[in-house]
């Protein structure tokens, strides 16, 4: 699908993405990259890091691929280092790595639920914290004036409640909140605008295959329960509106894409029923004398 902005919307900006080089970050890292940004990629597996980085330079991308796990704060400050040292400066940090599986609570273990808090949460925040120096206004290669952004990938099952992710609500649950706090303090302090994104159901990741199996998909897209998917790509457009100057005075909000699927309930209903005792009752309403009898006065 083409994309709805111009192709150097992003000229001259470093973005540093975890999780880039797979998934949805994938996807971003690539869209950011043919929008003329420079592009470097966090992550644990150095052959999925060299595989990406090689399709996005065949695209003229400047790219590299750095090696490092969210949870260690030593891999983080060396990531972040090697990326400025590299292309000079850092505008954009997108914290898209994320750990989930489907478990019921009780045979969940606390080093499971752990684990998900610790790239999540915890993950997402070493992150930002060691990235601070390099975002702020006046950093090397920055304005004195203007500083970076944040996207922090969120989810929107902690919105009500979902089943068998206990861990993953609670890890993006607080995601969400250091979003709003960090856009509040560091917005004020640096110039540093703060934003999440939560997908809804995204086809074609391992994590949708992997929590909704291709036999349980489609017996529920039988029963419509699904009504639908969204695209990588759905998820890169809105990280582009948020790095860009489209979102300028955007700070402190996580931006959901999901098609409206977390507001969608079943009917109880259907539609033609509702319709039928809805006329009745607007008829019954006209035939109701209108005002109080004189005898109830």
């Amino acid at each position: 699908m083409e994309s709805p902005f111009k192709a150097d919307i992003l000229k001259g900006k470093v973005a540093l993405l975890t999780g880039g080089a797979s998934g949805i970050g994938y996807e971003i890292s690539l869209q950011l990259g043919q929008h003329g940004a420079s592009i470097a990629v966090m992550g644990r597996r150095k052959h999925v890091i060299d595989s990406a980085v090689e399709v996005f330079q065949s695209q003229g991308i400047h790219a590299i691929g750095l090696e490092g796990d969210v949870r260690k704060r030593d891999d983080a400050a060396r990531v972040l280092e090697s990326t400025v040292k590299h292309f000079g400066r850092l505008d954009i940090l997108v914290n898209a790595a994320a750990g989930n599986f489907l478990v019921p609570s009780e045979d969940l273990s606390p080093n499971g639920f752990r684990t998900v808090i610790d790239i999540d949460a915890v993950g997402t925040f070493t992150m930002c914290r060691e990235a601070l120096k390099y975002l702020k206004k006046g950093a090397s290669g920055k304005d004195s004036s203007v500083g970076g952004t944040i996207i922090n990938i969120s989810a929107t099952l902690h919105y009500t409640a979902t089943w068998y992710q206990i861990h993953v609500s609670a890890a993006k649950a607080a995601v969400d909140s250091l979003t709003r706090s960090l856009a509040l303090e560091w917005g004020t302090d640096y110039d540093i605008r703060v934003n999440g994104i939560a997908p809804g159901p995204i086809e074609d990741t391992a994590g949708f295959s992997k929590l909704l199996p291709q036999e349980i998909l489609s017996k529920l897209k039988e029963q419509t329960l699904v009504s639908k998917v969204g695209q990588k790509w759905d998820i890169a457009m809105a990280a582009l509106y948020l790095a860009s100057n489209a979102g300028k005075y955007i700070n402190g909000t996580t931006l959901v894409v999901d098609g409206g699927d977390w507001l969608s309930k079943p009917s109880h209903l259907p539609k033609e029923a509702v319709k039928k005792l809805s006329r009745a009752i607007e008829r019954r309403s006209k035939d109701k004398p209108v005002g109080i009898p004189k005898s109830k006065l």
